[in-house]
C-alpha cells in the first residue's frame, strides 16, 4: 500500500527535476515547519496529546463558526480517499464530495504548496498510526465561497536553500506565517496591501494573542537581531519570557538551521508597515 502511494505521488509530479517525494520529507514538514499538529492534535493539560497525534480537535469557537480540525490519520475517513483526493483537499479545500473545507485552514497559502512537498505530506499521513478519534464537525454561520480559486494543476517551488525566494515559500505556503500575521479584511487576509503587518487577534485559554508585525520597520522586526528573531520563532522573547500560543513554536523549533535562516532572510525584505492604519 505504501509503495503504491509512493508511485502515485511520484506520478503527480511533472518532469521538472525536483526531488521525488519521500516519507522523510513529509515527516519533516508535518512535524516541523508546516506544524499540522498545532491544529490537528488534541491538547491536554500538559500540552499536545501525542498519543492522539493528528487525531483532530476543536480549534476555535466564535460567532462566525465552530472550527474543528478533523482527524487526518488513517483512522479517519481520509483512509477511503485517494491520494489525489487528499492533495485536492489540502491544497484547494475541496473534499471528494465537492463540499468546501472552511476556515481557519490557510488555503490562501496552501494553494502554493509545491507538488513534491504536498506528495510527501500525503505519503507521511498515510504512514502514521491510525487514531480512533472523532472530534466532530465544523459549523459555519457565515457563507463560504464555492471555491478558493481556480483549480491548481501543478506548483514548482523555488529551489531549497538560504534564499529570499525559498524563505518566502517557507513563510507562506509551508508555515503560513504570512496569513496569520496579516490583518484580515472582509474577504480574508489583506495580502496585497498589508502583508505581515500583524494585528490579528487569537482568543483561547491563554486569553488573547495578537499576531506581531513582521515587517522590517520600527513597529516590526527592525530593532531585533537575526538570532533574536530565530529565538522568537522557537517561542522565547529577547527578555527570556515565553511567547503565547497559538503559534506552533514546538514545530518551528524543529526547522533546520538553513530553513530558519531563509525565513529570517525573507522577513528582512518585507517593506516597513505600521501596526495600524
Amino acid at each position: 500500500m505504501r509503495r503504491f502511494a509512493l508511485l502515485f505521488a511520484v506520478a503527480l509530479l511533472p518532469d521538472t527535476g525536483i526531488a521525488a517525494p519521500s516519507l522523510e520529507r513529509g515527516e519533516y514538514l508535518v512535524q516541523g515547519p508546516a506544524g499540522c499538529g498545532n491544529c490537528h492534535t488534541p491538547i491536554g493539560p500538559n500540552g499536545f496529546d501525542m498519543s492522539q497525534d493528528l487525531g483532530g480537535r476543536l480549534v476555535d469557537k466564535n460567532p462566525a463558526f465552530t472550527a474543528i480540525a478533523p482527524n487526518i490519520t488513517p483512522g479517519s475517513r481520509i483512509a477511503g480517499w485517494s491520494d489525489a483526493d487528499l492533495v485536492h483537499a489540502i491544497r484547494e479545500g475541496l473534499r471528494p464530495d465537492g463540499t468546501l473545507i472552511g476556515p481557519p485552514m490557510p488555503f490562501a497559502m496552501y494553494r502554493g504548496l509545491g507538488d513534491e512537498d504536498l506528495a510527501s505530506i500525503v505519503l507521511y499521513l498515510r504512514s502514521i498510526p491510525a487514531v480512533e478519534h472523532d472530534p466532530g464537525k465544523s459549523e459555519y454561520n457565515i457563507p463560504l465561497p464555492p471555491a478558493y480559486g481556480p483549480p491548481v494543476d501543478s506548483v514548482t517551488p523555488p529551489p531549497r536553500g538560504v534564499s529570499v525566494e525559498y524563505g518566502a515559500y517557507l513563510a507562506g505556503p509551508v508555515s503560513h506565517c504570512m496569513e496569520c500575521h496579516t490583518p484580515m479584511g472582509p474577504q480574508g487576509p489583506l495580502l496585497d496591501t498589508r502583508l505581515g503587518a500583524g494585528g490579528f487577534e487569537f482568543h483561547g485559554p491563554w486569553n488573547v494573542s495578537v499576531a506581531a508585525n513582521l515587517t522590517n520597520g520600527p513597529d516590526g522586526l527592525a530593532d531585533y537581531s537575526d538570532d533574536e528573531i530565530k529565538n522568537m520563532l522557537r517561542g522565547q522573547r529577547p527578555d527570556g519570557t515565553t511567547m503565547l500560543p497559538p503559534m506552533p513554536y514546538p514545530y518551528l523549533a524543529k526547522m533546520t538551521p538553513e530553513d530558519m535562516d531563509a525565513i529570517v532572510l525573507y522577513l528582512r525584505t518585507l517593506p516597513a508597515l505600521p501596526d495600524h492604519e
